[in-house]
């Protein structure tokens, strides 16, 4: 069976996500702002949510159609083929959000999608009320523009939540932004890797995944696990493929923090995504940071004042940290920052820049090669 699929992504990671998509052998890799769509059969709805680290999650595109009015939003929504996805005794409820200029209120729209997904779901098994006593086949909407697209989303909890970080420390950063950081520094396990703001320790555990060639989805549950179109033998195939391809080499990899608490977290967790043997960990000052080897690279987030630190200690860390690193030869950094004025604080312009988003908040990678 044919599917058309999406992938939505954090802003600035769609090239990232398409780029893993296809080295899973899908078809039709179409990225478009803050999502990735691409086709595929119920393996590749398998792979992608055991596989992605870049992604938020995999949905099936049901439909899109337009949508100037809540008539016309029903009728769309009554046209679609409910029941190629969802069973007799399915649950269906519906979420989404709408941004367009004509339909605008969010509870009206689960209200007529819920309708209208009921009225042709009763149809097509005759019953008239559905039981939704099975499954749960979460239905997705986005307005847009006067276009409604809907979805039935296949993950469940957000890709990026691993299962290794049940407990994070202040502003964390989301593992799939991490993931891709250490993407983009072209870390791949051969080299030293030092995080030496590391907080609750995501980037190194990334990064530590990244090298064993982990699938990030593999000890975790994915909401279409319950499905009866997916056998449970496929699952099982796909992780087992997955373990397959995983290195076991030695990996070194640097994690420090000023705070004692922060690191007895990242140590917590890397021992749950079973990587502790692959970081070490120390209690240290990056504004006295020194290199653990003769080349290398820094992937790190440092504090920019917009949710931990006020704005001045933020900046103050960072002058003092581009002081430390002035002259670190053999060593090439990867830092996100959101303040503007960060190569000015850090004493130095970035060989590359790229606009990357950290939640809803607009920040750049800085690269120094």
């Amino acid at each position: 069976m044919k599917l058309e699929l999406c992938v939505p992504c954090l802003f600035g990671l769609e090239g990232l996500v398409a780029d893993e998509l296809r080295r899973m052998d899908v078809t039709e890799v179409r990225p478009e702002t803050g999502r990735v769509y691409f086709s595929g059969d119920w393996t590749a709805v398998v792979r992608a949510n055991i596989g992605l680290r870049t992604g938020e999650r995999v949905l099936i595109t049901l439909g899109s159609f337009p949508a100037r009015s809540f008539d016309a939003l029903y009728e769309g929504a009554l046209a679609l083929d409910w029941a190629a996805f969802v069973p007799r005794d399915g649950a269906f409820p519906i979420k989404g959000h709408a941004l367009g200029p004509t339909l605008r209120s969010v509870p009206d729209a689960q209200r007529i999608l819920k309708k209208a997904a009921a009225d042709k779901l009763g149809r097509a098994y005759g019953v008239e009320r559905m039981p939704e006593t099975g499954a749960t086949y979460q239905v997705q909407f986005a307005i847009r523009d006067d276009v409604a697209t809907i979805y039935l989303d296949t993950t469940g909890a957000g890709l990026y939540k691993r299962g290794y970080r049940p407990v994070s420390g202040v502003a964390p950063l989301r593992e799939t932004l991490a993931a891709a950081m250490v993407t983009l520094s072209r870390y791949r396990g051969r080299d030293v890797l030092a995080d030496p703001f590391c907080g609750s320790g995501t980037i190194a555990i990334e990064a530590a995944l990244a090298a064993r060639n982990r699938a990030p989805g593999l000890y975790r549950r994915f909401a279409a696990e319950t499905w009866p179109e997916i056998p449970s033998a496929l699952w099982d195939e796909v992780r087992e493929a997955a373990r397959a391809k995983e290195f076991h080499g030695s990996y070194t990899i640097f994690a420090s923090d000023i705070d004692p608490h922060c690191i007895e977290l990242a140590q917590e967790n890397a021992r749950r995504a079973g990587v502790e043997a692959d970081i070490r960990f120390a209690v240290a000052d990056a504004r006295r940071f020194e290199k653990p080897a003769a080349k290398g690279v820094i992937v790190t987030n440092p504090p920019y004042g917009e949710r931990v630190l006020e704005r001045s200690e933020a900046e103050a860390i960072v002058r003092e940290f581009g002081k430390a690193v002035r002259n670190l030869s053999g060593w090439e950094m990867y830092i996100l920052s959101a303040h503007a004025d960060f190569e000015r604080d850090f004493g130095r312009q970035a060989d590359k820049k790229r606009k990357l988003y950290n939640g809803m908040i607009k920040s750049q990678l800085y690269m120094y090669r």
